[in-house]
């Protein structure tokens, strides 16, 4: 009931959406803890208010189907691997660089789709990916000197990396349920698929802690209540709801953002090029999403 109140007035809705998402990366800096640690436990704490939310949708609408069911575990296990490497972009690049090329997936949707499920993307959708790849060199570091980062060539790859996992999760999240009733139920899903194999990927990387500190769990439970359950939620219901025009500007909102928050909160100031790489993977998000819907049961925005 309340989800379907949000999708009433779906601008203010999914700039809520976006402002929570625009933390993750950022909490995740300031839990200091391991890739796989965050990747966890973002999820387990965001199973129990997902799981509650879920029921009591199915409660009004019925169960869900199996098929859909099958669909969103399986954008879990891509949604798993986003999430560690993108947590490994993070370290390497910030926060907020690592973030805007993590909405790379914007970009890759459509020639994926095209290879894997033979659908014929648009004239705009190709001609963007040379305009947001010139953006990943720049920010890259590999051209001038000055990048920020600890590795920025290799955030840069674990950043594409990340983009591309998340492709395959929003390609299989489509199948999960054509019914925009349903929102809680499928993110539940591959919620706690993501949840497990990301336990299972910390151990075989022996990089997982199951005991973080205090401090690191605060900030671990507002990530996954700002960010996997609020942010992800409300986005869902609003973003298919939104014209085409304003849904292109919000793509860019969420990265924009993080980027100063990244400069703000944790004092991350990218060089010049950079910079303009940044730029360049925008202007390449624009110009994929100009003149179109974003599809139901695609939530567009990155992490």
């Amino acid at each position: 009931m309340v989800l379907r109140r949000l999708g009433d007035a779906p601008v203010l809705t999914a700039l809520v959406g976006a402002f929570c998402i625009a933390f993750s990366s950022i909490l995740f800096e300031l839990a200091h803890v391991s890739p796989s640690t965050g990747a966890f436990f973002r999820c387990l704490w965001a199973v129990p208010p997902l799981l509650l939310l879920a029921y009591l949708e199915d409660r009004r609408l019925g169960p869900r189907p199996l098929r859909a069911r099958l669909f969103a575990a399986s954008a879990g296990v891509f949604l798993a691997l986003d999430l560690i490497v993108w947590h490994r972009a993070i370290h390497e690049v910030g926060a907020g660089l690592s973030t805007v090329l993590a909405n790379l997936q914007i970009v890759t949707v459509a020639p994926i789709a095209w290879l894997v499920l033979s659908e014929r993307p648009q004239r705009r959708a190709l001609a963007a990916i040379p305009i947001a790849l010139s953006g990943v060199v720049l920010i890259s570091g590999v051209l001038g000197s000055g990048a920020y980062g600890r590795n920025p060539a290799l955030g840069a790859v674990y950043g594409v990396l990340a983009g591309l996992a998340y492709t395959g999760f929003l390609l299989t999240l489509r199948h999960s349920s054509s019914d925009r009733r349903r929102v809680a139920g499928p993110v539940a899903d591959l919620t706690v698929v993501a949840c497990v194999v990301c336990g299972l990927l910390g151990l075989a990387l022996g990089d997982l802690d199951l005991t973080p500190s205090l401090r690191a769990t605060g900030w671990l439970v507002l990530l996954a209540l700002s960010s996997q359950v609020l942010g992800w939620l409300v986005i869902s219901v609003s973003l298919p709801r939104l014209p085409a025009a304003v849904a292109s500007v919000l793509l860019t909102f969420q990265p924009v953002l993080t980027v100063l928050l990244a400069a703000a909160i944790l004092g991350e100031h990218p060089s010049a090029l950079q910079l303009g790489g940044v730029v360049l993977v925008l202007v390449g998000l624009l110009v994929a999403t100009a003149g179109r819907r974003v599809p139901e049961a695609e939530p567009a925005l990155a992490e």
